[in-house]
């Protein structure tokens, strides 16, 4: 806000009956104030009285006026206005003081630890009661979709089924492969000592049977899918077209969610196949390159594997598909609205399935260890 116009701002000092007297001639604008700035204040700094002479002054804006201010502030408010004549410029002093003085909004003192844990620990609580709803709200549209099943899209559900699993296929196999591979390079290390090598193709199968392949399938599931899921549904939030298909009365849950919970839970099982799969050859390779023949890795694999290892995993496998879809789908539909929302979401997505999977297989390892399996 600024009132008049004119030169550049200059200053004039000297002393006044005992006091000093400065004299501003000049545009007292932003760019004025900030050239006159630590002259003034050094000029006025310990003067009693002060005088400030704005005869000369053609211009003033609220910096100009901030920085008259400021030089009563610094003479203990003994200060004396001269030539200050035209209504607008007294007028937006007057305005300026009233903004300075006005008490300013105290900042709430930082939380000791305890309270920073406790709210992280609040925040986390109320995060998983929203995963928790919306779980509720999953369960709740699957239900009244199994009595109208046409409301469920086949084709939306289709495509997701081809997103999730064909166009992982290559991924999950090299990915596969090379863990197979690794975990029998680095298996025989230790059973070389003991004259156990043979014993390589169990140890490897069992782990992923059991363990690897299911968690490794749902790693790349939620890295490629999961967060797709809250990209996709993030950006329809962001754009308002979730709040859309409110309006029009269509159920977002039943209309985009179920096809991408279902498409999840049933590309997992067939991920953490083709897991197994592909790492079973990489270390059949490296059992050849050791000198066994492969009817040794055969015989092995059948003498140690059993079919409840198989039905474990792709058990797991389901779950974990489930739950990599609700949270990549909950992440989206709750994105926020700026710029970054999108990002976060699929951030998020990725994160907290990672962390489902995990805290999931932590859960069926007790289980498993109870039912002796």
């Amino acid at each position: 806000m600024s009132a008049g116009a004119g030169a550049a701002a200059r200053i004039e000092t000297g002393t006044e009956g005992g006091g000093r007297r400065l004299a501003f001639h000049g545009a007292l604008d932003a760019a004025g104030a900030a050239r006159l700035w630590s002259e003034a204040l050094r000029a006025a700094r310990g003067a009693r009285p002060l005088v400030l002479d704005l005869a000369g002054v053609t211009a003033l804006d609220t910096a100009g006026a901030v920085l008259l201010l400021r030089l009563e502030r610094e003479a203990g408010g003994q200060a004396e206005w001269r030539g200050l004549t035209q209504e607008p410029l007294q007028a937006l002093v007057e305005r300026t003081r009233a903004a300075l003085d006005r008490p300013q909004p105290r900042l709430a003192p930082p939380l000791p630890f305890l309270g920073r844990v406790g709210e992280a620990a609040w925040q986390w609580g109320q995060g998983l009661l929203r995963q928790v709803t919306f779980l509720g709200e999953a369960l709740v549209g699957a239900g009244g979709a199994l009595p109208r099943p046409w409301r469920l899209r086949l084709s939306e559900l289709l495509r997701h089924l081809d997103e999730a699993g064909l166009r992982a296929f290559g991924l999950t196999i090299l990915l596969g492969f090379l863990i197979g591979l690794i975990l029998a390079f680095q298996s025989s290390i230790p059973m070389r000592q003991f004259g156990a090598e043979i014993f390589i193709p169990s140890l490897v199968g069992i782990s992923l049977l059991r363990e690897l392949g299911p968690l490794m399938a749902g790693v790349i599931l939620a890295g490629r899918t999961g967060s797709a899921y809250a990209a996709e549904l993030g950006t329809m939030t962001v754009n308002e077209e979730i709040d859309a298909l409110r309006i029009m009365g269509i159920d977002p849950i039943v209309w985009l969610v179920l096809p991408r919970l279902l498409a999840a839970m049933l590309v997992m099982p067939v991920l953490a196949l083709v897991m197994n799969l592909s790492g079973l050859l990489g270390m059949g390779a490296v059992m050849s390159t050791l000198g066994f023949p492969p009817v040794a890795v055969i015989n092995q694999l059948q003498n140690w594997l059993r079919l409840k290892d198989l039905i474990g995993g792709l058990s797991k496998a389901a779950v974990f598909g489930l739950a990599i879809g609700l949270v990549g789908c909950r992440a989206g539909l709750g994105a926020g609205r700026g710029p970054r929302a999108v990002g976060d979401a699929a951030t998020a997505a990725v994160v907290g399935g990672i962390i489902a999977i995990v805290l999931l297989d932590g859960i069926f390892a007790v289980l498993f260890f109870r039912l002796g399996w």
